[in-house]
């Protein structure tokens, strides 16, 4: 079975909208704001696109990334492994064509059947919508988390508010970084 990793810069009180600069959002751009860049607490990045082999994205965010990475020397890796999207309404036309592989996902049960399948993990970025209803779906392995030392208020959040049962995470690595940023890699405990 594929591991499923959902990756995420998150604030301190669990938004993940707008981090890098997308219009729409007043606090967008929030992951360089006033935040030292501190190399090191990015490393996590550079090794989730070494050991991953298939990146999971929801509509939103594979609207907003396949126009843009394609073109990025860091996203190389990326670039090339096959990406699936999970989407009721994308269609084969509303792929682009220069990002590789790209296959449409049509529910929850065809991300359950893609675990199923040979291969190594499957990343998970951006796609606020996209990680709740994994989550609520039990379909989440593990969670990489850069917490920003910032408070947003409104805004999207990674996590659900469904009324369920606890669901016991297990710290499987961390570190604090001298700009407040907390990494925190959490393994879902089954």
């Amino acid at each position: 079975m594929r591991t499923l990793i959902s990756t995420a810069f998150i604030s301190a009180d669990g938004v993940v909208e707008g981090p890098g600069g997308e219009q729409g959002y007043r606090n967008s751009g929030w992951t360089f704001k006033d935040v030292e860049f501190v190399p090191e607490a990015y490393e996590l990045k550079g090794r989730e696109q070494e050991e991953s082999s298939a990146m999971l994205l929801g509509r939103v965010s594979y609207r907003a990334f396949s126009p843009v990475w394609p073109a990025m020397a860091e996203f190389t890796t990326y670039n090339a492994m096959p990406k699936y999207v999970v989407s009721t309404t994308l269609t084969d036309g509303d792929l682009v064509t220069d990002w590789g592989e790209t296959t449409i996902l049509r529910s929850l049960d065809d991300v359950a059947a893609l675990k199923e399948t040979d291969g190594g993990s499957i990343i998970v970025h951006g796609s606020a919508a996209l990680n709740r209803a994994l989550s609520d779906a039990g379909l989440i392995d593990r969670y990489h988390l850069l917490v920003f030392p910032v408070l947003l208020g409104a805004g999207k959040r990674l996590f659900s508010t469904s009324d369920r049962d606890a669901q016991r995470l297990r710290l499987v690595e961390h570190d604090v970084y001298p700009n407040g940023i907390q990494k925190n890699v959490f393994d879902v405990v089954r």
